[in-house]
């Protein structure tokens, strides 16, 4: 049992000692009441659940996803923030794809560029089909890589790849 003792000593007026009785508080009700409503918050509160994000991924019989290239925009991060940017898959050789650059300022950036190809989609497939294919350098930095996350976040775009480089998109991006 827990408790509480004070010991009483004391003197009154004119050296005479009176007698003062200690006090004792039993903490034992105290405490289980603690623990109660430890346990009732405890069960009462829901928790959170976690997060999860929706990848999609490849199929499992091998073959690739068929994508139209009037629904794909491809951007190729490289060093010193370097951007490059192409419409389509780029996979055609008898169409090479026309390689622009850009950068991630609030105008002309990447980000109207990314508008103006989900405008774009909209208007010949009647709703937001716009697939973005990420291809990043091995120069290039984590900021950048963050940054086109974000372009993606703040332009809607759904649907987007993390892709890596083919030797003849590295010579483009050079």
């Amino acid at each position: 049992m827990a408790e509480i003792n004070t010991a009483a000593t004391g003197r009154g007026q004119g050296g005479v000692r009176r007698k003062v009785l200690s006090t004792r508080v039993d903490m034992t009700p105290m405490v289980d009441l603690g623990f109660l409503l430890i346990t009732f918050f405890m069960l009462a509160t829901t928790l959170a659940a976690p997060k999860a994000m929706d990848l999609a991924l490849p199929r499992n019989d091998g073959d690739s996803m068929q994508l139209a290239d009037s629904k794909a925009l491809t951007i190729m991060l490289g060093g010193n923030n370097r951007i490059a940017y192409y419409e389509g898959m780029g996979n055609d050789p008898a169409r090479p794809p026309q390689v622009r650059h850009t950068s991630f300022a609030m105008h002309k950036g990447i980000g109207d560029v990314i508008r103006a190809k989900r405008r774009q989609v909209m208007e010949r497939h009647g709703k937001n089909e716009l697939m973005v294919l990420i291809k990043a350098d091995s120069s290039a930095n984590y900021r950048n890589m963050v940054d086109i996350m974000d372009e993606m976040l703040i332009n809607d775009v759904p649907r987007y790849a993390l892709v890596a480089l083919t030797p003849a998109e590295q010579e483009m991006l050079r």
